[in-house]
């Protein structure tokens, strides 16, 4: 299974830090380069739209409006039945008879769910749970391979960065010595020119 690790460590290490404008300026460009954070990305695939049963659709904006629950499952046929008078009809006594034998059946059926999940429902959850467990030590191994990577290129990165920083800061400074030397020479001739201008004035003189 493939983890993606994200590794938050600043890229360079010898490196100036950045200045406060350099940094706003940074940050300016990366907001206009993100644009609208709300709007998903044209690249996204357009979700598919909903397509609820009545029920779900009624429970919905049931729950949306914040109505209580009603209807269901009527609960009253599995409670204990008390006979009729003998003053009613014998269909009265179908009736309660029909409503015995759903409560007898119901109990039954739960009876075998129970005796069932007694049975073989504690081996099932420490099956269910051993292959978790194996997943996630799967998972953390590759966690933890992946961060021995990353600190292994961090410190190679870095290694190679420190190695090559007198070189840099060599040829930075012999950049800055480059650049004053071509604003002296840059100042000494505007100045010698001035000097040739003023000499040839005075000669007209």
């Amino acid at each position: 299974m493939s983890l993606t690790n994200a590794s938050h460590d600043s890229l360079p290490y010898i490196d100036r830090p950045l200045t406060p404008s350099i940094t706003s300026k940074a940050t300016a460009l990366v907001a206009a380069e993100l644009g609208d954070t709300s709007v998903p990305h044209p690249s996204l695939p357009q979700f598919p739209s909903p397509n609820f049963s009545p029920f779900v659709e009624q429970e919905l904006e049931r729950i949306s409006n914040s109505l209580p629950f009603t209807g269901g499952i009527d609960a009253s046929r599995y409670e204990p039945q008390s006979l009729p008078s003998s003053s009613q009809e014998e269909d009265e006594y179908k009736k309660l008879l029909q409503t015995s034998y759903t409560t007898t059946t119901h109990l039954q059926n739960r009876l075998t769910n129970l005796t069932l999940l007694s049975n073989f429902g504690q081996n099932a959850w420490l099956i269910s749970n051993s292959q978790t467990e194996g997943v996630l030590s799967s998972l953390e191994k590759e966690l933890a391979s992946l961060k021995e990577e990353t600190e292994i290129l961090n410190r190679e990165r870095k290694r190679k960065q420190v190695e090559v920083q007198p070189e840099l800061e060599y040829l930075e400074r012999k950049w800055q010595e480059g650049v004053g030397r071509v604003l002296e020479i840059e100042v000494a001739s505007e100045m010698l020119f001035r000097e040739t201008l003023e000499k040839r004035r005075g000669g007209h003189a």
